[in-house]
């Protein structure tokens, strides 16, 4: 992997390639690695497992000192790979208020801002999945 990035790039068992693709990984591909799991309903109602967050949509704490807390998401850096919630804030010594940054691994995504279809769409992949299903029935 010696250039900078490489979209052909698979996998690989050292970590250091692994850290190496996500820091250089241009953005249109980060905003697929900034995704949390749907909650049952929404994996029932949409038919997919994850999706890519955005402001504005609501989750749920999994893991942390904040766990099992419900917010939405304000702000999604994707160069740090981060998510802020509004009004999950930490306590400076100096009396000042921080947000604090998740992961979207340790969030549970409940609602979603509006009816996003070029979010919900489908890819081409689970496209010719459901056609197999519909033929095969």
């Amino acid at each position: 992997m010696k250039k900078k990035f490489s979209p052909a790039w698979k996998s690989s068992s050292q970590v250091r390639k692994q850290r190496k693709y996500v820091y250089n990984a241009p953005l249109h591909v980060k905003q697929k690695l900034v995704s949390a799991h749907l909650s049952k309903e929404l994996r029932k109602k949409h038919g997919i497992r994850a999706l890519s967050l955005r402001a504005g949509d609501e989750v749920i704490v999994q893991r942390g000192n904040f766990k099992k807390r419900k917010a939405k998401v304000t702000e999604v850096d994707l160069l740090k790979k981060r998510v802020t919630l509004e009004n999950v804030t930490r306590q400076k010594k100096d009396g000042s208020k921080i947000p604090v940054f998740f992961d979207a691994s340790n969030l549970l995504l409940i609602s979603i801002t509006g009816e996003d279809k070029k979010r919900l769409k489908p890819t081409k992949k689970e496209d010719k999945n459901a056609s197999d299903k519909i033929s095969s029935k």
